[in-house]
Formats: structure tokens, sequence, C-alpha cells
């Protein structure tokens, strides 16, 4: 039978929380290291943008159906099988390694593979919160998710770029593995409630009629599918930006991991600036204006970012850029949580999330095209822009991937301000009552 929602402690989310935090810090170190080495090896931002891609396309593909058995089966298993997955690949990338058979191409296909069961595991703990925690913590939980990221995001670079030159590439890999094991360990150690199902018909044909249930919950309410559809428009441009960030930093500062290292640190330290005050705080009464604030917000630093040229710019732009995402991103989860019912939540947050994985994957696999064929030639000496917009972007590779960023932000800022504009977004909370009541 599953287990009824206990809506009093925190004390099991915390513990899943914590077990998480040191796997995404093993996680980032990794990923830090394999920009590194990727660039270093073909100098081409496609080669990178290729890599976030082939880890969203078949999540895109499972995301269906991941809802589906999300909302029927053990979400404690899949978590585990999750994070399962994702260790038996880092061993497999680590061999390749130590015999000198590595290649980019084993990145694409294991971060496809990782990428699929990532989808089991995310979907699986995004649909539990809810039944762990009380209402009234949902923004604060989400803040701490936040909190999570942006904190390893200060401690995974440093490391990675301080070990990297004493044990190596494989050591951190090792690393890795080890933060793996304690997120797994976190999870025996707690239960995690299963909701009350619609119904205990669980045939394959019922399945099969449950796949298009989270987005006809959407579609029949107006007013989520107009916060879906702001969200997309966020997120296209931000992804297209963020895929690009590596290799606009690396080309400008000719491959200083230290300076790259340090902006991964600065964004770490604005994120969990942020989270902290969310989650100090609780969040704006009208969670709707946390969401669109952290949109201006967040558009507004990156433009700044965009147009500098060093550290000094950049550190401070990163920062900012960071603070404003726990805020819009718990803001969004929040009201998510208060309006759509637990025992459906895995199959509507399954709808929301294949159409953000295909806004993504649309991001990387056009960004790194533009930026090597479109943007970078524009700014070479001959370049078609250098003699319009060469004073404010100067000229060479990172000079187009700047202004590609650029507009991508102002894309970010011009989805916030609309936001404000549109009453039937605007008013979310207000004409949508929380499923609770």
């Amino acid at each position: 039978m599953p287990q009824q929602p206990n809506p009093a402690s925190m004390r099991n989310f915390l513990i899943v929380w914590l077990g998480q935090l040191v796997s995404t810090i093993g996680s980032n170190m990794t990923g830090f290291a394999i920009e590194i080495w990727a660039w270093e090896i073909t100098g081409k931002a496609t080669t990178l943008t290729l890599v976030g891609f082939f880890s969203l396309l078949p999540s895109i593909i499972i995301t269906p159906i991941s809802g589906v058995i999300v909302d029927r089966f053990n979400r404690k298993f899949l978590m585990m099988v999750g994070d399962t997955v994702a260790v038996f690949s880092t061993i497999i990338i680590l061999l390749l390694h130590l015999t000198n058979n590595l290649q980019i191409w084993h990145f694409y296909l294991t971060g496809a593979i990782v990428g699929t069961f990532n989808q089991f595991q995310s979907l699986a703990y995004s649909a539990s919160v809810s039944l762990m925690i009380p209402k009234q913590h949902y923004t604060r939980a989400s803040s701490l998710e936040f909190l999570s990221g942006y904190g390893s995001q200060i401690i995974a670079p440093a490391l990675a770029g301080y070990l990297y030159t004493i044990i190596g590439f494989s050591g951190i890999w090792l690393i890795d593995i080890c933060t793996f094991a304690i997120a797994i360990g976190s999870l025996l150690l707690v239960k995690i409630p299963q909701p009350v199902p619609t119904n205990t018909n669980e045939n394959v044909a019922n399945i099969w009629q449950d796949l298009g249930c989270g987005w006809r919950y959407i579609a029949t309410h107006q007013i989520l599918l107009a916060l879906l559809i702001i969200n997309l428009l966020f997120w296209l441009p931000h992804d297209i930006g963020n895929s690009l960030y590596s290799p606009m930093i690396l080309s400008r500062t000719n491959n200083n991991t230290l300076v790259l290292g340090s902006l991964a640190a600065a964004a770490g330290f604005g994120g969990v600036t942020g989270a902290i005050i969310v989650s100090t705080w609780g969040g704006f009464k009208r969670k709707i204006k946390g969401v669109l604030l952290g949109m201006i917000g967040a558009g507004f630093s990156k433009i700044v970012f965009g147009f500098g040229r060093t550290p000094s710019i950049w550190i401070p732009a990163q920062f900012f850029s960071s603070l404003n995402f726990p805020l819009n991103g718990s803001s969004n989860t929040a009201i998510w949580l208060e309006k759509v019912p637990a025992n459906v939540q895995g199959r509507v947050f399954a709808a929301r999330s294949l159409l953000l994985q295909i806004a993504s994957a649309v991001g990387y696999l056009i960004a790194g095209p533009l930026a090597d064929r479109v943007f970078t030639p524009a700014f070479q000496s001959e370049g078609v822009l250098v003699g319009i917009l060469g004073g404010l972007f100067g000229s060479g590779s990172g000079a187009g991937i700047a202004l590609l960023y650029v507009i991508c932000a102002l894309c970010m800022l011009l989805v916030g301000f609309l936001g404000f504009f549109i009453p039937l977004l605007r008013d979310v909370e207000d004409i949508l009552p929380d499923y609770g009541r």
C-alpha cells in the first residue's frame, strides 16, 4: 500500500538533499574537467554544445512515459537507479581514459545514457517533494535545491582546478564515483512516500492512455499553459547563451582555466546567496513576481557580462546573474506544486519537462553552428561586423560569441517585462486555486 504523505517532517528531505549536494559537487568537478579537455582538443564551440545536446536528446524521447512511470512505481527505487547508472557510466569513462582510448564521442554516448536515467531520477525527486514536506515550505525547499546546485559551483571548480594538476583527470573521476555512492547511501536511509494512485487498474492499456495526461492537464488550465510558455521563451535564449559561456571565456583569455574557475565560483556564490535569501525570507507572497523579476534581473546581469572583456566586469556580473535564479526557479516551482494535485504531478511535471528539454536541445543544437559559422567569422579581421560593433565587442572568436550572448540576454530581459503585461499570467495565483483547497 502506498504511504500516506507526512507533511510534518523535513528530516527525510534534508537527508536526500545533502546526498544530492555531495553528488552534484562530484559531477560538476568532472564536468569542469571535460570542458577544458574538449576545448583544448578541438577549439570549437560546437564540440561543447553537442555534449549538452546529446545529454538531452534521449531524455526528450523518454520523458512522455517517465511521468507515468514516476506516478505508478516506487520513486525511491527510480532515484537510486539514476545514481547507479551514472556511477557505471563514470567507471566506463575512467577505464577508457586509463587505457588511452577516450574520445570526444564517448562523452556524447555516456551523456545520452546518463541523461536518460537522470530524467527518471530528477522527476521522481521533484514529484516527491510535496509528499515529504508541508506546503508552506515549498518555496524554501526549492531554494535549497538552488543552494545545492550553486553551492557545488563554489567548491567544484576550485577543487577540480587544484586537484587536476595533482591527481589528474582519473583522480577527479574517482572522486565523482565516491560522491555518487554517498548519494545512493542517503536514499537508503530514508522512506520516501508514494502518492495515492488515481486508480488501481495499472494495466498496459491504462499506462499508454496516461501518456497524454500531463499535457492534457496543462492544456485545459490556460494559466499553467501561459506560465509554461513564458518559461520556454526565457529558457531558450538562456540555454543558447549558457552553452557558449565557456568557449567565450576561454577564447577571450587564451584558455585561462583559472579565470573560468573563478567565474564558476562567482556564479556559485551568487546562487548560494540568492538561495539563502529566498530560504530565509520565503519569497514574494505573490510568487509570480519572483518568477518575472528573476528573469529581468538575470537578463540585465548577463547583458553586462556579455559586454565585459575582463574578470573585473565578468565576476560581479556573474554573481548578480546567478543571484536571480533561486528567486525565479523556487517561485516557479512553488506555483506548480501548489496548483497541481500530487497524484498527477509526475505526469504534469514530465510534460513540462519535455517541452523545456526540447527548447534546451534546440538551443544547444543551434548555438555551436551560430557561433562557429556566423558570429565568429563576422568578427575576424575582415568580418562584416568588425567596423560596426568592434568598438563594443573587440575582434576575434570571443567577440562574435559575446554578441550572440548579449542578444540572448536581451531576449531574457524582454520576456520578464512582457510577463507583467499579460493579465492571465500576472494573476495566476488569484485565478487558479490551490489543489488542496
